[in-house]
């Protein structure tokens, strides 16, 4: 399965990128289309709209992923400390990314993407999970929402410089007000205060967005999975070693939440969940998956109502409303 994967991307590929008419065919065979040309223009474009409606499908699965790591991380916290945690829980995904690679015989990325990887290993697997984590210390999962609610916006920014990509005022205009409300809403409910916190949270703001940034960049170029894969074995000799060294400082106290929370974290966000991102990204194109960032933190918040028994504000339906029209002009604004 996972080698058929593997080859089925470059075909996705062929399928959208335009082309002169000889491109697209043996692209039809590889999938086990019909290669005529009597092809209906019906039929064609749905070969056209299929990867970008799968891409979507794909992004939305790695915004429900990642919209359980701040629940998940709480839980984790109960049985690791905030470094035990992020450390194990890199060393587990990188052990079964490698898994992957080996299995699948994938060669190793050439020289020229070995730096964007390396920016995705400190932006998603380092940088992220260590600021979160020492943040929800002391933060609350609704107020660490402002991380993910901001997040959309930060990335899209990241992809016009990096790519040189210019999404249009109207695409512009709906992110923002997304970002301005999911802020509004998340600083309403924690009194509006920042506190060291927040400076963490703001940290992995950045660092996060340059990691999706590059990662939906390699995306484009190499399967999802392997980007992930990849960027994870870079960082598994440091985060092994961070293991052993944390494991030996911090206590630890196993419970059924604490192990699962690691678990999550460890192979539902950090592996599942950006190999089904980077894909979904490298189909629709990095501004506009991050736009499906927008309702991450109203997941999260329902997430912590049902996991944390965290109460519900009472302005979250409102709010979903307003994000959920902002997503929707974003999908269909020019970028």
């Amino acid at each position: 399965m996972r080698t058929k994967d593997s080859a089925t991307t470059p075909t996705t590929i062929a399928v959208t990128a335009p082309g002169p008419p000889r491109t697209a065919a043996p692209a039809a065979a590889g999938t086990g289309a019909t290669v005529s040309g009597t092809g209906t223009a019906a039929s064609r474009n749905r070969a056209a709209a299929d990867p970008r409606t799968r891409g979507t499908l794909l992004a939305g699965l790695g915004v429900i992923a990642f919209s359980l790591t701040f629940p998940s991380t709480v839980w984790g916290l109960e049985s690791f400390g905030p470094w035990s945690l992020v450390a194990v829980r890199s060393t587990l995904a990188a052990l079964v990314a490698g898994a992957f690679l080996l299995a699948g015989r994938v060669p190793l990325p050439e020289r020229r993407h070995w730096a964007g990887l390396a920016v995705v290993a400190c932006g998603v697997v380092i940088g992220f999970p260590i600021l979160t984590t020492l943040a929800l210390q002391t933060s609350t999962t609704s107020h660490a929402a402002v991380v993910v609610g901001l997040l959309p916006l930060t990335t899209a920014t990241f992809a016009a410089v990096r790519t040189g990509r210019r999404p249009s005022r109207t695409f512009w205009m709906a992110a923002v007000s997304g970002a301005v409300v999911v802020l509004g809403f998340t600083l309403q409910q924690s009194g509006g205060s920042f506190s060291t916190g927040d400076l963490y949270l703001f940290g992995a703001l950045l660092v996060c967005a340059a990691g999706y940034t590059e990662g939906g960049r390699l995306a484009a170029v190499m399967p999802g999975w392997q980007v992930i894969g990849w960027a994870l074995v870079l960082c598994l000799p440091l985060t092994a070693v961070a293991s052993a060294v944390s494991l030996s400082v911090e206590p630890v106290h196993l419970t059924a939440h604490g192990v699962i929370g690691l678990v999550w974290v460890a192979l539902g966000s950090t592996f599942f969940g950006l190999y089904v991102w980077y894909r979904g990204m490298a189909a629709v194109g990095i501004p506009k998956a991050s736009q499906l960032q927008l309702a991450q933190p109203l997941l999260t918040l329902f997430w912590s109502v049902v996991l944390l028994d965290e109460t519900l504000p009472l302005a979250a339906p409102v709010a979903a409303v307003t994000v959920l029209v902002c997503i929707a002009v974003t999908q269909r604004a020019k970028s």
